[in-house]
């Protein structure tokens, strides 16, 4: 474990914040976004090259940065890391459960060890995170937080049977943590954003047993539109927060026509997972399931050229209540204008 934050500049209270999987991807975004508000943010994951470039962009950005190297599927490494966040920057505010990993491969040819690693990584790691945070939180009375999930949380599709499995029961944890937390009355905010496809390093650093190099289905989404939802999700008390409007079509038909999904899902979501441009797969190229990549490999993956840098969807259920007080204010003056013409 390791980890000293920048505390230059006037001391004053910042918003503490804990990201795993924060050294890339989503996390990596998602830790750029809270230093641009100023707070302070620890990062936990397993590769020191990752973590470097993560503190250096949230110095940058203006944010205290804090690196940690932890792996999450251990709940002891989690624990002891919560305890150096609090000791050097203070009581924890908001903790965001990312960390992932996965085997993009038909469920048949995943030996048994990649799939246990795959789920206690991105299941488990949700579970010792979210314990160790409830520890601080709960005799505090406050804090929030965020479990990073996906439309795959309910609508499961081939070739990512590892991932499926854990976000589903990364959901079914959740309901049952927050039902816990309002019989007891107590005051603490958690919260699941469901994204849709983005354009992150997994990618490239995720294991695979496929023809092609995976690809996410389109469309895809920058990185930082996750980190806008994810930020937005740890200031408001909203259940959940579905994030793109393909993850709103999804989970809307997967909920009404549950079989008619499962036949688009297998007969769309498998080749639309392969990447049949460029070169082929190199079965010797290194990845991140059991041991970290030893290379910095920041937010965004490979697919700039494609991946949009908005959704309107999410932007009109973050100004709904706007949207609403205009709709009304519209009507009055509607209404007005007429009792006027009349």
């Amino acid at each position: 474990m390791t980890g000293r934050p920048n505390r230059s500049g006037p001391e004053q209270k910042r918003e503490v914040v804990v990201i795993t999987g924060g050294s890339g991807g989503v996390g990596r975004a998602t830790a750029v976004r809270f230093a641009q508000q100023g707070a302070a943010v620890a990062v936990l994951a397993r590769g020191a090259e990752g973590l470097a470039g993560a503190v250096k962009e949230i110095e940058d950005a203006g944010g205290i940065a804090l690196a940690i190297e932890v792996d999450v599927a251990d709940a002891d490494q989690v624990e002891s890391a919560a305890e150096h966040v609090e000791a050097l920057l203070g009581p924890i505010d908001i903790w965001i459960n990312n960390a992932m990993a996965t085997v993009f491969s038909p469920f048949m040819d995943i030996t048994p060890d990649e799939f246990r690693r795959a789920t206690e990584v991105t299941y488990l790691g949700s579970v010792y995170g979210t314990l160790a945070a409830l520890r601080r939180m709960r005799p505090r009375g406050r804090g929030t937080i965020v479990q990073v999930g996906s439309a795959l949380a309910y609508t499961a599709i081939p070739l990512q049977s590892a991932y499926c499995g854990a976000k589903f029961a990364m959901r079914g944890f959740t309901d049952a943590v927050r039902a816990e937390l309002l019989h007891d009355k107590i005051p603490i905010q958690i919260t699941m954003v469901q994204l849709a496809a983005f354009n992150t390093p997994q990618f490239d650093w995720g294991r695979h047993k496929l023809p092609y190099r995976p690809q996410p289905v389109p469309p895809v989404f920058q990185p930082e539109v996750a980190a806008e939802a994810i930020e937005w999700a740890a200031h408001h008390r909203k259940r959940e927060l579905w994030v793109g409007f393909p993850v709103v079509k999804t989970i809307v038909a997967t909920l009404l026509l549950p079989g008619l999904v499962g036949r688009l899902a297998a007969k769309v979501g498998w080749d639309g997972q392969f990447d049949r441009q460029g070169p082929p797969p190199d079965p010797n190229r290194p990845d991140n399931l059991f041991q970290p990549i030893k290379k910095d490999i920041g937010a965004h993956g490979r697919f700039d050229a494609i991946a949009k840098d908005a959704s309107i969807e999410l932007w009109l259920a973050l100004h709904r209540g706007k949207l609403a007080l205009g709709v009304l204010i519209a009507i009055v003056l509607g209404v007005a204008v007429f009792a006027l013409v009349d």
